[in-house]
């Protein structure tokens, strides 16, 4: 199972169309990228093709298009306060609600990408990841 598959499954469970579909999923993944703790975030990665490169493309600690403004001066100070692991959860919420779904879409897609990650990376690897970033987790009601 690659990322497309995943991407894909959550469209189909979430009822979201394709486009918003891949960047609540990189969004996530790349949530996890930034804040999941030691190699298993790596070995959970290296399961799912492709899932490195959507993270990637939809990177929560890029600089946003087009110099931001306030709100991103805002997310760049507690970033900087809380450090990066904070910044990355911030800018990926922010992003989740900035894609103009409500908190039950994000939670059932967010359900959905956990299932389908479990299937592909196991679900021991997927809950180390998981569980290393605690408060992801409550916010798509996995908690």
């Amino acid at each position: 199972m690659d990322v497309q598959d995943i991407v894909n499954t959550v469209s189909q469970k979430a009822g979201l169309d394709q486009a918003t579909t891949e960047k609540v999923v990189g969004t996530i993944f790349s949530v996890l990228e930034h804040e999941a703790e030691g190699t298993s975030a790596s070995f959970f990665f290296a399961k799912i093709p492709g899932a490195d490169a959507l993270a990637q493309k939809y990177d929560v600690m890029a600089a946003p298009a087009g110099g931001g403004g306030f709100l991103s001066s805002l997310q760049g100070a507690l970033g900087g306060v809380l450090g990066e692991k904070a910044g990355a959860l911030v800018n990926g919420l922010a992003a989740l609600k900035a894609s103009g779904l409500d908190m039950a879409q994000i939670q059932k897609a967010g359900e959905t990408l956990v299932q389908q990650a479990e299937a592909a990376a196991g679900p021991d690897l997927t809950n180390q990841v998981l569980g290393s970033v605690p408060s992801l987790k409550s916010h798509l009601g996995l908690g």
